[in-house]
Parts: C-alpha cells; sequence; structure tokens
C-alpha cells in the first residue's frame, strides 16, 4: 500500500494497540490491559478487558495461570467503526518528545472543541511506542475517557504501509477520514509541525 491521497478509501485490516481508560486504571502509574483497536472494522465489536480484582466481594476472582493474580473480568462496547465517522488521525515520532509534547499534541488538545464542533466523531494520536506508554502519555496530558484516543502502531505497521516512517519511528503526519474516505492526507516535509497541525486540519474540515 502506497501513501494514502484524497479520495482514497481508508485501507482494511488497520489494527492498532490500545488500552482503554477506566477509573481503576486512571493513574498514571496503573498499568490497564492493551486490547486491540481494529480501526477499519464495521461492525461494533465485543471487547473483554480483564481489569485487576481490588478485594471485591461481588465479582468471582479468576487466577491467572500459576501467577496467583487475580482479575475482574469487564465487557466493554467500544465505537470502532470508523468506516462510518468523521475521525482525525494524527502520527507523532514519539510519546513524551520535546516536539511532540511541547508542540503537536497541544495544539489537538487545545483545538478539541473546534475540531468537535466541525463535526470530527473520532480524534486519535498514533505512535511507535507501545500501548503502554501512549496511556501514560495520554493520561500525562490529563486525557480522561476518549477525548483523544491514544493508540499504539505496532511494529509501526500501518505507518511503514504508508512509507511514513522515520527509520523505526512513526513520521509525523495526519489525515481525516470521512466514512472510510481519506479527505486530507499529509506527512511533515521537515522536522516542523505544519501540515500535520491541528489548526491545518481545522482548514480542511
Amino acid at each position: 500500500m502506497a501513501e494514502l491521497k484524497v479520495g482514497d478509501s481508508f485501507p482494511s485490516g488497520v489494527t492498532f494497540s490500545y488500552i482503554p481508560y477506566t477509573p481503576e486504571n486512571g493513574e498514571i502509574t496503573s498499568c490497564g490491559i492493551p486490547v486491540n483497536y481494529d480501526a477499519s472494522k464495521a461492525p461494533r465489536s465485543l471487547l473483554i478487558q480483564w481489569q485487576r480484582l481490588r478485594h471485591n466481594p461481588h465479582y468471582p476472582s479468576i487466577s491467572t495461570r500459576g501467577a496467583g493474580i487475580e482479575y475482574e473480568p469487564q465487557l466493554i462496547w467500544t465505537e470502532i467503526e470508523w468506516a462510518n465517522k468523521k475521525v482525525v488521525l494524527f502520527s507523532v515520532p514519539g510519546a513524551f518528545t520535546p516536539g511532540c509534547s511541547a508542540k503537536h499534541l497541544p495544539g489537538y488538545i487545545q483545538n478539541l472543541s473546534q475540531l468537535k464542533g466541525k463535526g470530527v466523531d473520532v480524534v486519535a494520536v498514533i505512535a511507535y511506542n507501545d500501548a503502554f506508554v501512549m496511556s501514560a502519555w495520554g493520561k500525562a496530558n490529563a486525557i480522561n475517557g476518549d477525548d483523544i484516543l491514544f493508540l499504539s502502531d505496532p511494529g509501526t505497521a500501518f505507518s511503514q504501509k504508508l512509507g511514513w516512517t522515520m527509520g523505526e519511528r512513526t513520521a509525523r503526519y495526519a489525515m481525516i477520514i470521512d466514512n472510510g474516505k481519506i479527505t486530507y492526507a499529509e506527512k511533515e516535509p521537515g522536522r516542523e509541525v505544519s501540515v500535520s497541525s491541528a489548526e491545518a486540519v481545522l482548514a480542511k474540515l
């Protein structure tokens, strides 16, 4: 798959790794359980997330194999049908890195209400970091729930298909997906945040 262009369909089979936010794992030092986030899957999926059982007598305990750790089964419905939504997806070279933390992500946080006001259903950021780091990055920026999804691009698989990588890292880019169609897709030509910024994306909505 070559780089996406305006008018292309969002590719099938795109899966990111993600830790859904819950109050139980709200602290930055708390680790949730990564699940697959099927970005291009049309039907709604039921994902089972195992949350650590904190002495809750109302749920049966389930021990992991030989580990003696108890978990509470929790069913989570996730809205993953990007094919039927307006989505803003932006990519950064790395969580907690200076340019990404000081320039790129803050623009999307500051303009979140404007993006939603333009009819955007989902705002998501991806990086090459694993789901644990991405989850911590979201918490460090006081993003709770699904206001912005912090997704891992495992092995940069998606970005590699686009040819939009920086060595082993994801490159800096942004795209708009409207009902499964690409209406904007730009990769930064240099080190600055310009065509992938929240302001640039807002201008194309």
